[in-house]
């Protein structure tokens, strides 16, 4: 078996954690799948993988050289893009990463229309409030709010920002009253998304003047649809990205307060990784967004708080 052969079935068991799983994706035997680690082991003289009756896991050495080669098979999947039909008719599997409440209520609304342009690129979304690594995850596509990504081999397409806003139920505001300045906030159950950028600090501006407010939770939580769904019980004021609770505000649901004063907006871009020639699916897809954006208005609708 040729090294090429080896580092992918490498690949395999490394992504599926599973020697048998990896023989199975590849057409072999369980003999011949041992017999092939064995062999890149051998040639590299390095322990890659090391394995129990239960389970598996990669060595120090085998993480190295999993992220080496992942990249490497990714330039040569480029390569093969480059001057194949799929630079016209993009194909394969396009993994996208985003929040679990960006995934659900914007993107997987949007892959029926996707798909019915590109239909031989399939998807799979990874719901992450944490940023994966790119190429230990395999991602071609995520979306992000926030300003730069440390590696500065990932390319970042802003097109749109958000603003945060104070929320609360009817309800709520009916039995605690609705708090009219900042410094208010200290008579109410806050509900925080803990991990905003200094989440139990409030930074509010309106105009020249600005104010930074200390607040307590009743509730934190590390999901935004955990937050919505606890104000949405009337338990708290929550702070929130417009982008997750813009219907509920247009609905009633939810009322804005402190509305005069403004938070740090979230800037929500596009990212992925710097290729000279990249990969079609990866091209039509960040196109497909920011024109279905674009179409709808979402970064108008972000920005304004309904009447």
């Amino acid at each position: 078996m040729d090294k090429w052969a080896q580092i992918e079935f490498f690949l395999q068991v490394a992504e599926s954690g599973s020697l048998s799983k990896a023989a199975e994706r590849l057409g072999m035997s369980s003999a011949a799948a041992s017999r092939c680690l064995n062999a890149l082991e051998e040639r590299l003289s390095a322990r890659l993988i090391e394995r129990t009756t239960r389970r598996l896991w990669l060595t120090d050495a085998g993480h190295e050289y999993q992220r080496r080669c992942a990249a490497i098979m990714a330039e040569l999947a480029e390569a093969d893009a480059a001057v194949s039909e799929a630079t016209v008719n993009p194909t394969g599997t396009l993994r996208v990463t985003a929040s679990v409440s960006f995934a659900s209520i914007y993107i997987a609304p949007a892959l029926c229309e996707f798909h019915q342009r590109y239909p031989n690129v399939d998807v799979q979304i990874v719901a992450a409030n944490r940023y994966p690594n790119f190429i230990e995850a395999g991602i071609d596509v995520a979306i992000r709010t926030r300003e730069c990504e440390a590696d500065s081999g990932i390319t970042v397409r802003k097109f749109a920002e958000t603003r945060r806003v104070l929320a609360a139920t009817p309800g709520y505001l009916a039995r605690r009253g609705t708090p009219m300045t900042p410094d208010a906030l200290a008579g109410h159950d806050m509900l925080v998304y803990n991990l905003a950028n200094d989440p139990y600090v409030l930074h509010f501006s309106r105009g020249a003047k600005k104010q930074s407010v200390a607040i307590k939770s009743v509730l934190d939580a590390n999901e935004g649809q955990v937050i919505r769904a606890a104000a949405l019980a009337d338990l708290g004021i929550l702070i929130q990205p417009l982008y997750i609770i813009h219907a509920d505000i247009v609905a009633g649901k939810l009322v804005p307060v402190l509305t005069d004063w403004r938070l740090p907006a979230l800037t929500i871009n596009i990212a992925y990784q710097s290729r000279r020639h990249l990969p079609a699916k990866i091209r039509v897809f960040t196109e497909f967004l920011i024109e279905r954006f674009e179409r709808l208005g979402l970064a108008r609708r972000w920005n304004e708080i309904a009447p």
